[in-house]
């Protein structure tokens, strides 16, 4: 990191981007030998669109050097398992999604190629999520953070004192609600702190959590409230004195096998061992000639222009 103390890092949930991207741009956005590059050139705009919008003083785009760690799958080996519909490329993962779409998974390396090109730093770690690079950064800073993603599970990260909040688009990066602690105090009956338990304990689909048989997102907020974190929920589970009903109780003596892992799989990793990298703002390309090529071999023309456009005048 740079000994400057900038007032604002921008950290980018890459894939979720351009997930978002590739499918809010038409696929005839494409190169000029029909290769679609909608993706590549949806998530330049975006990029272009949080540099204006946010005046960040830094920007990090990280990366999902492995979308499903081994570490993870030991403990729950659902962990995403019903997105291995074949063998997924390295830095490919997204929300919901079960496979990577045959048109998306060729524009990865041009997004890391272009990035590179440009200057903006990016931070991949092997055996780590994007997850776990943003929250490892976003507990390092001495400034406000900004994450943008469109995965619920980075709300863990939020910290109102530290000046952390997400950015969790709407639709465009354009139309973002603004994730603090009062928002997910509002949203899900839970503080920031008492997420990931919260997460853990109500499960979550689209990551192959199960959960606790029977406990929803309501019921999952009452426990946590009453008891103050999963371990207090499950001493309240063990006591047969506690008020809990029957089928609560059931429910949470039957997931402990589940409810001994969890959390570990489902907090984001603080410790995770960074490369140097350089996050500041690029005022200038950082290969003038490499992203020349690229921008005439992938068609990038007026997306590309708007952010370096965008960057210089943040400077």
């Amino acid at each position: 990191m740079t000994d400057a103390r900038p007032n604002k890092l921008l950290l980018l949930d890459t894939a979720s981007l351009y997930f978002r991207a590739y499918f809010g741009v038409p696929e005839s956005v494409k190169a000029p030998d029909g290769t679609p590059v909608n993706a590549v050139r949806g998530l330049l705009d975006f990029i272009t669109r949080l540099v204006t919008d946010h005046g960040p003083d830094e920007i990090v785009a990280c990366m999902d050097a492995d979308w499903r760690p081994q570490w993870r799958v030991d403990l729950i080996p659902s962990y995403k398992a019903h997105r291995v519909a074949e063998e997924a490329p390295a830095g490919a993962s997204g929300p919901d999604t079960e496979e990577i779409p045959d048109t998306l998974s060729p524009q990865v390396p041009v997004i890391e190629a272009v990035l590179d090109a440009i200057g903006i730093a990016r931070v991949g770690v092997a055996g780590y999520e994007a997850d776990d690079v943003i929250g490892t950064l976003a507990g390092q800073a001495l400034w406000a953070v900004d994450i943008v993603t469109g995965d619920r599970d980075l709300f863990q990260l939020v910290d109102d004192a530290r000046g952390v909040r997400v950015l969790y688009p709407r639709k465009g990066v354009g139309d973002c609600d603004f994730i603090t602690e009062d928002v997910i105090l509002e949203r899900y009956g839970v503080r920031a702190d008492q997420y990931a338990d919260f997460a853990a304990l109500r499960g979550d689909a689209s990551d192959g959590l199960p959960g606790v048989k029977g406990i929803g997102e309501k019921t999952a907020a009452q426990l946590i409230n009453e008891h103050g974190d999963l371990a207090g929920v499950r001493r309240a589970a063990a006591d047969p004195a506690s008020k809990l009903t029957p089928a609560k109780r059931r429910g949470i003596l039957e997931a402990s096998d589940y409810l001994d892992v969890a959390p570990k799989v489902v907090t984001v990793a603080p410790d995770v061992p960074l490369p140097a990298f350089d996050p500041a703002l690029p005022t200038e390309p950082a290969d003038p000639e490499v992203l020349e090529s690229l921008a005439a071999r992938w068609g990038l023309g007026s997306s590309l222009m708007r952010l370096l456009d965008a960057l210089d005048e943040a400077h």
